[in-house]
């Protein structure tokens, strides 16, 4: 028997000791992991609800401000909503959808309202100016910087479309006359067309 074998067998036990132990700590650590809760029928934060729920986390934040957009006389669609909102996270599809539609038409300025909250009114180009206090809550300022729409709740995506048909002063987008809003899973939906 060669000397070191013995060794050699010794070290082998206790790798196998020490991968078994390694496993049985990693499966009871485990047993406490809970899964992922998110729920678009609570008000809990869940993340950025467009990525979560509108497969579309390319919106917040946004291209450019309030200020920049009505400086270059650019039609602005203002929406203000929160994460951790049953009513924002329901809406969140309908918003999505406006980027798909209106992206290159017009600016897209989707704001949580967080840093809006008790804060004073700087003037027309700060978005405070439009937010009622309400979320969701969508705003459509046209090239002049008038409003022309500004709803809150659940609006319908073919209003904001008229609105925006009018602002831009461009045929309304696809879809307008009947939309309605479809869920391909518990978490997701998409808007299509009614019927």
């Amino acid at each position: 028997m060669h000397p070191a074998a013995p060794i050699t067998a010794l070290l082998r036990r206790l790798l196998h000791v020490g991968a078994s132990l390694c496993l049985v700590i990693a499966l009871v650590m485990g047993v406490g992991v809970r899964g992922a809760a998110a729920a678009r029928d609570t008000d809990s934060y869940d993340g950025n609800i467009f990525a979560l729920y509108a497969g579309n986390g390319s919106l917040v934040p946004p291209r450019s401000t309030l200020k920049q957009a009505l400086e270059d006389h650019r039609p602005v669609v203002l929406a203000f909503y929160l994460d951790d909102s049953r009513d924002s996270k329901t809406f969140a599809p309908a918003l999505s959808e406006l980027q798909r539609t209106w992206g290159r038409g017009a600016e897209l300025i989707y704001l949580t309202t967080d840093n809006l909250q008790n804060r004073g009114d700087q003037g027309v180009s700060d978005p405070a100016h439009y937010w009622k206090g309400t979320i969701p809550q969508v705003v459509v300022i046209d090239a002049a910087g008038k409003v022309v729409f500004d709803a809150a709740g659940q609006v319908n995506v073919d209003a904001i479309d008229a609105a925006l048909a009018k602002a831009t002063g461009t045929k309304a987008a696809e879809g307008i006359g009947g939309t309605t809003s479809r869920s391909f899973n518990e978490y997701n939906s998409e808007i299509v067309p009614a019927g």
